[in-house]
């Protein structure tokens, strides 16, 4: 993964483009008088593949559950749904 400047990256978008799609390239890019990193530019596919990929934790603290007793399910049948 290359870090770019928004300068930088606004002056060779193009090849920077061209590398990401071609090679796989990634980029970092940094904004501002520190550099901070701001924006990472990756393959589409890469994306894809990143964004159908659920987060644990999430929602955590928003809700609850509780298993009763008198909720009846072998290990058997847990195990091959």
């Amino acid at each position: 993964m290359k870090k770019v400047r928004v300068g930088e990256f606004k002056a060779n978008f193009s090849e920077i483009i061209k590398q990401v799609k071609e090679n796989g390239q990634e980029y970092i890019v940094g904004y501002g008088k520190k550099n901070e990193a701001t924006a990472v530019l990756i393959p589409l596919e890469e994306y894809k593949q990143l964004k159908g990929k659920r987060q644990f934790g999430i929602l955590k603290g928003k809700g609850s559950f509780e298993i009763t007793d008198d909720f009846k399910l072998d290990d058997e049948t847990f195990l091959s749904v």
